[in-house]
């Protein structure tokens, strides 16, 4: 089951929209959504989030259909976590603790995992009293004064302990990494840059002619690959990166900062939208912000549309008399004019792949041909 508020600076329709992503992020970690709840409040209750009229008909929803986990669409804090399971009695996560749990099901190297392990430590480290609930029916008297402040001291001492670890770890793989890009610096280096499910790994296999993993699910690539792509007579290298999310848990952008270096040090960004989803505008705006917080924006960016046939015109109020819009509508429509340069693309049916592959030549030519003046590759 999953529950949201309401604020007063968002809309009916966008808490509806986060909680279809919310329900997208259950169903990529293997859960089902059976119902969504939503309340209007000024702000969060400080003590169980929702309200406690609505708390009682979760709670009544639960025990009726035999929910075994309520999903909330922001994170929760310790105190409100631990309110809630006492009222519930079932199993408690917030938005962060799903995209971690993802994270962790995706993680394939060693970077990934040690990236996932500390931002989950350092979520888990404020929470650590709820483990010791069984602990709390201890009275006091001689010999029996605070078992379980120790044994939560021990259990923080041990975390901070591994967090350090993870740390030097992350440090020593970074260092590693970035003596690899080092030897990379010869050629342009382009990353593909988007909102997650996207399409950037179907993209990347389409133009290197790779078999990077991609799916129909959230956070699909965690782990960044690298492919050289030879286009006519210019190489250059072409990677694969983490997708963004509104709401990422502030830890795991700070985990995975160096995963992102790649996109902090590429020449040019491929921008993938979804054109077909609904919303993709906010889609846009969230990328971008990211990229701001990574110091990246002001780096050449090819923004390509991606999905242009599942592209539904009567979504986005386009009065269209046509089944479906043509490259050439795209080409005129407000979507090239407001993100240029643009291409429109369909990566699955390989649609307009071949003026993608020019545009990306062009640009990459022209990088080329201003750094390596004398390079008797293109002559």
């Amino acid at each position: 089951m999953l529950v949201g508020v309401i604020t007063p600076n968002e809309t009916d329709e966008q808490e509806k929209e986060y909680l279809e992503e919310l329900e997208f992020l259950v169903t990529t970690a293997g859960g089902e959504t059976m119902k969504s709840f939503t309340q209007k409040l000024q702000r969060p209750d400080r003590a169980t989030f929702v309200g406690s009229g609505k708390l009682e008909d979760i709670k009544a929803y639960v025990v009726e259909e035999e929910i075994d986990m309520v999903v909330f669409d922001d994170e929760l804090t310790p105190s409100q976590l631990r309110n809630i399971e006492n009222e519930l009695q079932v199993k408690i996560l917030d938005r962060n603790n799903l995209i971690l749990d993802i994270f962790a099901g995706r993680a394939q190297t060693a970077q990934a995992k040690s990236q996932v392990e500390l931002a989950q430590l350092q979520y888990l480290l404020p929470r650590l009293t709820r483990l010791w609930t069984h602990l709390e029916r201890q009275k006091g008297g001689i010999g029996m004064r605070g078992p379980g402040e120790s044994q939560i001291e021990t259990d923080r001492r041990l975390i901070l302990n591994k967090i350090a670890l993870l740390k030097e770890k992350l440090k020593l793989i970074d260092r590693q990494n970035e003596t690899q890009r080092k030897n990379r610096n010869q050629q342009i280096r382009v990353a593909l840059v988007g909102y997650t499910n996207a399409g950037k790994s179907t993209i990347m296999n389409v133009i290197s002619k790779s078999d990077v993993f991609a799916e129909n699910k959230l956070f699909a690539t965690l782990d960044t690959t690298v492919r050289k792509v030879v286009i006519e007579n210019v190489p250059f290298l072409l990677s694969d990166t983490v997708g963004f999310i509104r709401k990422l848990p502030h830890h795991l952008v700070e985990c995975f900062k160096s995963t992102l270096d790649e996109v902090r040090e590429a020449d040019i960004l491929i921008h993938v939208v979804d054109i077909s989803h609904h919303n993709f505008e906010d889609q846009i705006r969230t990328v971008n912000e990211t990229l701001k917080d990574l110091g990246a924006l002001n780096k050449r960016v090819i923004t390509v549309f991606n999905k242009i046939d599942a592209f539904q015109p009567t979504q986005h109020h386009i009065d269209q008399q046509a089944e479906a819009l043509t490259i050439d509508d795209f080409k005129h429509s407000w979507m090239a004019k407001n993100n240029c340069p643009a291409i429109f693309i369909s990566a699955t049916k390989k649609e307009n792949i071949d003026e993608f592959r020019a545009l990306l030549y062009e640009e990459v030519r022209a990088l080329h041909t201003e750094r390596y003046p004398y390079d008797q590759l293109l002559y």
